[in-house]
């Protein structure tokens, strides 16, 4: 029986999650109100909210789990990308952690356990899990790659952005619109409410599997500032057509490429991960294409789209069962690939 704490700090939530043998006990997430203030994460403010959190978080994720200390197999950590201060409070908790209770450690790839949040397991009977190799768009306010996994602990990048991330153009012509911060949910909110033909915006010619959004952003401020000179009212009186727009142009570039991938690649099996894996014109894109071309698709339930430490848990299982373990000197590192 294997039981494994995983703790997740990479950025504005504090998480900590138990897994015993693939299976979910418990998955706690703090989040952080206070950066909406300032329309972004704010480095310190995350950091010292994370050292508040972090107690807390663990105690109720134990409890929930009903596991005590004693039975923890290791304790895993998100160990980088992320923010350096944020990551600093994760790690030197699981260090005092391990070192307290004897227990290994064993560092995590922050976007590695995005990947395969696919395959935490609601109960034992749970069987649905990607089969190797498979195709994962995984998408976020950071990120935005298609990546081929091979195994476990193989994964290789075939395709990513090359300038913004989806998520990122999400939330800056969220910004540009007064939605306010995180917007890509308010986009997809609004969205629902509008015509998703009523504005083109430009879609990058970019060779292979690679992304690129800055463009489109930079269409998408430029239409707004022409039409506002003709009409100071223009957002507010086509915002939900914005949204729809915006969000239809995204999940296009998107799901043309995995598509392209997937077709050269000859693999059939395709997941997606991350925070804009939660947006429901993607999740309904992954659908029809999964109609359309036979597609074995894999959408992550919600409470694992965002940051969790449930990934973290369950990617520190599968290390922990190849016996790769870490020891005190390890140091956080604030960007790294997968």
């Amino acid at each position: 029986m294997v039981t494994i704490l995983g703790i997740e700090s990479s950025c504005d939530d504090t998480s900590a999650a138990v897994i015993r043998d693939g299976v979910i006990l418990s998955n706690v997430i703090a989040g952080q109100a206070v950066h909406e203030r300032y329309g972004g994460v704010v480095p310190e403010l995350a950091s010292r909210a994370h050292q508040q959190n972090i107690i807390p978080v663990v105690h109720d994720a134990l409890k929930q789990a009903g596991v005590s200390k004693e039975e923890l197999s290791a304790v895993a950590f998100t160990r980088g990308p992320g923010l350096l201060g944020s990551l600093l409070v994760g790690t030197s908790f699981a260090k005092g952690f391990s070192s307290a209770l004897n227990i290994p450690m064993i560092e995590v790839n922050h976007l590695q356990a995005h990947v395969l949040a696919h395959f935490i397991k609601e109960d034992e009977s749970d069987t649905d899990q990607p089969s190797f190799p498979f195709l994962c768009l995984l998408v976020s306010g950071g990120n935005s790659q298609i990546i081929l996994v091979k195994s476990y602990s193989e994964m290789e990048i075939i395709g990513q952005t090359i300038d913004d991330a989806a998520g990122e153009a999400f939330d800056k012509c969220a910004k540009v619109m007064g939605l306010g911060y995180p917007g890509g949910p308010v986009v997809d909110r609004l969205a629902k409410l509008g015509d998703p033909d009523r504005f083109t915006f430009s879609k990058p010619n970019i060779a292979g599997y690679d992304y690129s959004f800055s463009g489109l952003k930079t269409s998408f401020l430029y239409f707004l500032r022409d039409e506002l000179k003709n009409d100071s009212d223009f957002i507010e009186n086509n915002k939900n057509d914005l949204c729809a727009s915006l969000q239809k142009t995204i999940v296009n570039i998107l799901m043309n490429k995995l598509y392209h991938a997937s077709k050269d690649l000859k693999i059939k099996e395709v997941a997606v991960a991350g925070g804009v894996s939660a947006n429901s014109a993607l999740r309904s894109a992954f659908e029809d294409y999964s109609r359309r071309y036979g597609w074995i698709i894999h959408i992550p339930k919600f409470a694992y789209t965002t940051d969790n430490a449930a990934m973290v848990a369950i990617t520190g299982y599968h290390k922990y069962l190849d016996k790769q373990f870490c020891g005190p000197e390890v140091v956080p590192y604030a960007r790294v690939s997968i």
